[in-house]
């Protein structure tokens, strides 16, 4: 079994960054007497970027995300454009909103190019009883992840389901398992509310952090191929309105072969992950790093695809991995995670998050369904955005993956933390030191703390950011390390509805996704997200509207942090901070609710039952046409 997290969600904590004089004077004899490698370099932006193309395993990327024009808009900041862009985006998301099931069944068609599957009536019943907001989109990546699955024989993905080691079990409308391991439990607890009305089916669990599935592009573009192939409207008189009976998990589909599976273990994980980018995206055709000894390279110039002036203006594309080659030397999972056991093979794995070019099916994470008040601060997080103090807060263990004295400078919390240092930015802006692991935010962004030369001042007068264990590996006492002491000092931890007493959260993967965005979302505060990692609900917050979107570079949060806070004479936009902060914590209260998971796990095992059946070309539900043969003559309007 890979190397799996301990019983009892263990706290990401983290430290702070302190410098006093001493330890600046220990940095500078350091340097001036070993060998240093150069600073990281900043590439320049470039006029053209060569595009990648989408994978076919990635996530389609939402038109509506990027800004209306590119054309800035005459003396204003971008943030203006992008903020009034995603309002926009946020009232044609409402506007599409379903009223009723016959509603519900032909935006699932027009959107799907199939009929919803059986039981979509009762799927309905369930999220209107619990007063959800029913918009097509929202289950977009259900359908991201069960699509290849209708290329893959049936027979063949049912016994890959039962034949895994630890899985879910579902049988006459109960769910059943033989794993004690407590993801599996509390994600048992989350199918037991539904149970009644899930189909037969067996569900594969991951128990790791990290994502397992890497299935070559390649075999991903087949298996999507086949699958539109039999992407049809059948005739409802024609339509198998029930789900497929299973026997008891393993005795059933007995004669079938599936693949074999190896199994590997080895690190970085970046050869592994980019395998399931398109064959001439940048990042496969890009050098592979040998060595992560030293600075990391930044190239701000494969943010462009997702950024307008500098911001990000597609969220979803942002945490794309295939145009940005880059970043193999800038987050921990890609340099070195703490555990590595993926496969080239597609079955279905459920897990709670993954990388866009991974191919698990993502349930609600254990954590977001347990609700530990450590997680989500408790129920008190509702602290008046005027009684909050106007500070960036932050605090995490140095998590990301296995940092070492060889590769700690690329790791992702390791960079945000250097560059929200006072000591360790004013040293560099004023060229008295190298920056070990950060560069400073281009031109692009014009700050006026930049141009005065108070970049690092500034930033003091807004930082509490800093790391409470520094992971180091081997272990040492008290969570210091002594190749990361000389830039990083361990701080106090601060409890979740400690840190709401303050507007600003950042909120930074960890060894996979952040398990506080939901409680940040839920908060008065603002989060401010950078992630690599899909989850259940990305389909239903809108960046600039419900949280405001950071690039994995974190170069713009300076330039974030100007525009909210201000600078000196220049006032900042308290107000739009403190309304997306409350819309989303609002939108939230809606749509990111236990219910709300409770509904997004029935349609997609709704979906999943019907994938896994030997009917499943022709199964559906077809009530509403049935019922009025007019619905049937729209159906040849609809562009499939």
């Amino acid at each position: 079994m890979p190397k799996m997290l301990a019983p009892g969600f263990r706290t990401r904590r983290t430290s702070f960054i302190r410098f006093g004089a001493l330890a600046a004077l220990v940095l500078l004899a350091f340097w001036s007497f070993s060998n240093r490698s150069p600073a990281p370099s900043l590439l320049p932006i470039q006029k053209s970027q060569p595009a990648a193309a989408e994978g076919a395993g990635s996530f389609p990327v939402k038109a509506a995300e990027q800004p209306f024009s590119n054309k800035p808009v005459q003396g204003a900041h971008p943030i203006d454009k992008l903020i009034n862009d995603g309002g926009k985006r946020y009232k044609d998301i409402l506007s599409r909103e379903s009223h009723t099931l016959e509603e519900a069944a032909q935006a699932y068609r027009k959107r799907r190019g199939r009929h919803p599957p059986p039981g979509f009536d009762k799927w309905w019943d369930f999220a209107k009883q619990n007063n959800a907001i029913v918009v097509e989109e929202f289950w977009d990546q259900v359908y991201h992840d069960i699509d290849p699955f209708w290329g893959v024989p049936q027979p063949i993905i049912r016994k890959e389901a039962y034949s895994f080691e630890m899985s879910i079990h579902i049988r006459n409308g109960k769910a059943n398992s033989t794993s004690d391991w407590f993801w599996t439990l509390i994600w048992l607890d989350m199918i037991r509310s539904i149970e009644h009305m899930v189909p037969d089916l067996d569900m594969p669990l991951n128990a790791m952090d990290e994502p397992r599935l890497v299935v070559p592009w390649e075999d991903i573009d087949g298996y999507m191929t086949k699958g539109a192939a039999s992407r049809s409207l059948w005739p409802a008189k024609e339509v198998v309105s029930e789900f497929q009976k299973l026997p008891t998990a393993g005795r059933h589909d007995r004669d079938v072969r599936i693949p074999f599976k190896r199994w590997e273990k080895t690190s970085p994980y970046w050869p592994i992950a980019r395998r399931g980018c398109p064959p001439d995206s940048p990042a496969r055709q890009a050098p592979l790093k040998e060595s992560f000894n030293h600075p990391p390279e930044i190239d701000i110039s494969n943010a462009e695809k997702h950024s307008f002036a500098g911001y990000v203006s597609n969220f979803t594309l942002s945490s794309e991995i295939c145009h940005q080659p880059d970043l193999q030397g800038l987050n921990g999972l890609l340099i070195n995670p703490i555990s590595v056991s993926s496969t080239k093979v597609l079955f279905p794995m459920f897990g709670g998050s993954k990388l866009a070019i991974n191919n698990e099916i993502l349930l609600p994470p254990p954590i977001y369904w347990k609700g530990e008040d450590r997680f989500t601060g408790g129920e008190d997080n509702d602290v008046e955005w005027q009684n909050k103090g106007n500070t960036v807060v932050w605090r995490g263990v140095a998590t990301g993956g296995k940092n070492k004295p060889e590769n700690w400078r690329g790791f992702h919390r390791h960079r945000f933390v250097s560059m929200l240092n006072q000591t360790k930015v004013s040293a560099v802006e004023h060229g008295k030191e190298k920056p070990e692991n950060f560069v400073l935010p281009s031109e692009q962004y014009h700050l006026h703390a930049q141009a005065d030369g108070r970049l690092g001042e500034w930033v003091g007068e807004w930082s509490e950011v800093g790391f409470v264990d520094l992971m180091c590996s081997p272990s040492e006492e008290d969570g210091r390390c002594w190749y990361t002491d000389h830039y990083f000092a361990k701080v106090d931890g601060m409890d979740m509805h400690e840190q709401f007493d303050y507007k600003y959260v950042p909120d930074i993967d960890g060894n996979s996704f952040s398990g506080r965005y939901l409680g940040f979302l839920n908060s008065t505060s603002l989060p401010i997200k950078a992630t690599l990692f899909r989850e259940w609900h990305d389909s239903r917050l809108v960046p600039w509207v419900h949280f405001v979107p950071m690039d994995n570079r974190f170069q713009d949060f300076y330039g974030i942090m100007e525009y909210f806070r201000g600078y000196g004479e220049t006032s900042g936009h308290d107000k739009a901070a403190q309304r997306i902060a409350l819309e989303g914590k609002e939108w939230a209260n809606k749509v990111l609710r236990k219910e709300d998971m409770q509904i997004y796990v029935l349609r997609l095992l709704l979906e999943y039952g019907r994938v896994i059946a030997d009917d499943r070309d022709k199964m559906g539900w077809v009530d509403d046409a049935l019922k009025d043969p007019s619905i049937e003559k729209t159906w040849s309007k609809l562009k499939i």
